[in-house]
């Protein structure tokens, strides 16, 4: 499945995509390993990776709720599980600058991040 930069968020799991318009201020770039890049942790070790051939990554060192990439080619995310997987999907490319963001839920301590 192709995500299209049209302003419409795409979901994989607990993890968020959506074009926006530039990187924000004080983001750091990250290196992108050969194997790809690990953009969503999970706690049980089932990552969210993109891998391609022209793409910079970004986060911003105090939000471990967000990251950014700058897709100049299409990236591919995939999900790291064997079995009940989520479907893997190929981000637009041409300089298009996506968010990555975690969902949240809120619970009577506060808001944390959603488990996936």
């Amino acid at each position: 499945m192709k995500i299209e930069a049209n302003g419409t968020p795409a979901f994989q799991g607990d993890v968020m995509f959506r074009r926006v318009d530039r990187l924000p201020d004080g983001v750091v770039k990250q290196t992108v390993p050969s194997e790809g890049a690990v953009i969503a942790h999970s706690e049980t070790g089932h990552h969210h990776v993109a891998t391609g051939t022209d793409f910079d990554w970004f986060v911003l060192p105090d939000d471990t709720m967000r990251a950014y990439l700058v897709a100049r080619a299409p990236v591919k995310i995939t999900h790291q599980r064997p079995t009940d997987t989520h479907e893997a999907f190929d981000l637009d490319g041409g300089a298009v600058v996506w968010e990555i963001g975690r969902q949240r839920e809120y619970v009577p301590e506060g808001w944390r991040q959603v488990a996936d």
